[in-house]
């Protein structure tokens, strides 16, 4: 659905990092306007240092990082860390209005955080509005010096980001639905490191692979787009799954990669096949009505040696409803769960939350039909405050926010059956409470508001273990007998099924006020 919709974690302490033994490295983003043409259409975006993606911040665990962000255009503007901990750091999160107020043009912004415990591919990007269709880049960790990966050694290393490119600009596009009330325009174009591939009557780049025969490759694959969950294949190669979200996993071997925006996923190819040139294909997935961009955006995977004009392989797209391929690679990841590496899913549970996630229609007296679909979660729509969450409670400043959101839906109902009556939410801006250290347990229950459809789910400062999933509502009596609590997948961002639910759990150790939000369009 097209608004966003996010509950707020808020934790009791808050205090200033600790001295941690690291390698400091320095980075400066300067946010400008660059004028870029794609798609034969031009239009000036936003970038960091005038690139789309943006630059790659690279650094080992144990590392502290300082980043100078500057802001030179009209527009407000914060960067999130996505997946990054900020242990003790949550005023480095970045969500504008959350753990900070918004970079003003002509200012700047330090973010100051330590890699702690974490190794492997994330991203970060603008978290504001729509910037981070442009604003967007990856988040290299290396494990610790003399440290190995628990799988071999790559030959190389190539980072591929997905993205998805809109000919008008993008703040025209959001602003128009919601003065309007209904869906903003689907994108135009899926990118592959920038790049949409081959257009019709368009001459376009295309993003290319090059590899040499024998080698194997890590990808460290991003989807930085705003909306739309993706298949990837490469034709005639497959793909080992080593790692998501910056967590290490046992490895499986695959054709097709499914990832969801704010999702990162390390694979290991090797360039196993006959010398030539291969097609690189993502394409969009959605098993219910929700329009998508149903372009296929395409690259090229070229052996060392392929003649100049050779022929190309090509690979089968999946279907655009293809469930079963989404629920069968979900279902396989499963964490490491080693000696170096264990899982450590609680057991104890001192906070069990369902969150029915969806919509509501809620009156709009500028919007074509009188209402406006907003984004909620147990009935509430989140109202951005205009101080931020962090500060105010820091700061001890009164009538910010609100202790009271519900940790189950205040009514409840058929969510994945016939929707209530009544579809009008109730608006403000309210937090969960939690005490450090304790053990939570969220059941994301999708909703037929409107219509079902996947959740991408991310949930600031913290990573969590996705125990268990399934369609239809979830059953606190029968369904926790499923879950696997040996070796879950860790996350932090995760897909709620069309008309399902997905458990996760987590342990509250990292103090401060953290977003639980839908990863879509942001819409404050």
């Amino acid at each position: 659905m097209f608004l966003r919709f996010l509950a707020l974690i808020l934790l009791a302490a808050f205090s200033y990092p600790t001295h941690v033994e690291s390698i400091i490295r320095h980075y400066k983003f300067d946010l400008v306007k660059k004028n870029t043409t794609k798609l034969c259409s031009s239009k000036p975006i936003i970038t960091v240092n005038g690139k789309f993606p943006g630059p790659t911040l690279y650094a080992r665990e144990g590392d502290t990082v300082i980043v100078r962000v500057v802001n030179h255009v009209r527009d407000n503007v914060t960067i999130h860390w996505h997946g990054v901990r900020q242990l003790r750091t949550g005023w480095s999160d970045g969500p504008a209005y959350i753990t900070q107020c918004p970079i003003q043009t002509g200012q700047s912004y330090i973010y100051n955080f330590t890699l702690t415990g974490q190794r492997g591919t994330l991203l970060w990007h603008a978290h504001i509005s729509w910037q981070r269709a442009t604003v967007h880049g990856a988040i290299v960790i290396l494990p610790k010096r003399g440290v190995v990966y628990p799988y071999p050694k790559p030959d190389k290393e190539e980072i591929i980001i997905f993205g998805e490119w809109w000919k008008s600009d993008v703040e025209t596009v959001v602003n128009q639905a919601m003065q309007s009330g209904t869906p903003p325009n689907v994108s135009d174009a899926h990118t592959i490191n920038g790049l949409p591939g081959p257009a019709t009557n368009c001459s376009s780049k295309v993003y290319t692979l090059h590899v040499e025969s024998g080698k194997k490759y890590l990808l460290r694959i991003i989807n930085a787009g705003l909306n739309e969950e993706l298949f990837f294949k490469i034709a005639g190669h497959e793909f080992t799954i080593v790692e998501v979200d910056a967590t290490y996993t046992k490895p499986i071997k695959t054709d097709t990669i499914f990832i969801g925006p704010g999702q990162t996923t390390n694979a290991i190819l090797k360039a196993d096949q006959q010398i030539g040139k291969y097609i690189i294909a993502i394409s969009p997935f959605m098993d219910t009505i929700v329009a998508t961009d149903n372009q296929i955006s395409t690259g090229i995977l070229r052996y060392k040696g392929t003649p100049k004009f050779p022929p190309t392989t090509l690979t089968s797209i999946p279907p655009r409803n293809a469930t079963p391929i989404t629920t069968n690679f979900m279902d396989s990841l499963k964490s490491l769960n080693s000696k170096e590496y264990p899982t450590k899913v609680p057991l104890i549970i001192d906070h069990s939350l369902l969150f029915a996630i969806g919509v509501g229609v809620n009156p709009c007296s500028t919007c074509v039909n009188g209402t406006r679909v907003v984004a909620d979660i147990n009935n509430v729509s989140f109202v951005m405050p205009t101080t931020a969450l962090l500060q105010a409670h820091y700061y001890n400043i009164s009538g910010v926010f609100t202790y009271d959101f519900p940790g189950k839906p205040p009514i409840s109902y058929n969510y994945t059956g016939t929707p209530p009556m009544n579809m009008q939410t109730i608006n403000g801006t309210k937090v969960y409470k939690l005490a450090y250290n304790d053990t939570v347990q969220i059941v994301l229950q999708g909703t037929s508001i409107i219509a079902p459809e996947s959740h991408p789910t991310h949930l600031h400062g913290f990573n969590f273990y996705a125990v268990g999933k399934g369609l239809g509502n979830y059953d606190p009596k029968n369904d926790p007998k499923g879950f696997n609590l040996v070796d879950p997948v860790e996350r932090n961002t995760i897909s709620v099924p069309t008309a399902g639910w997905t458990a996760i759990r987590f342990r509250a150790d990292n103090p401060g006020t953290f977003y639980l939000h839908k990863i879509a369009i942001l819409v404050p």
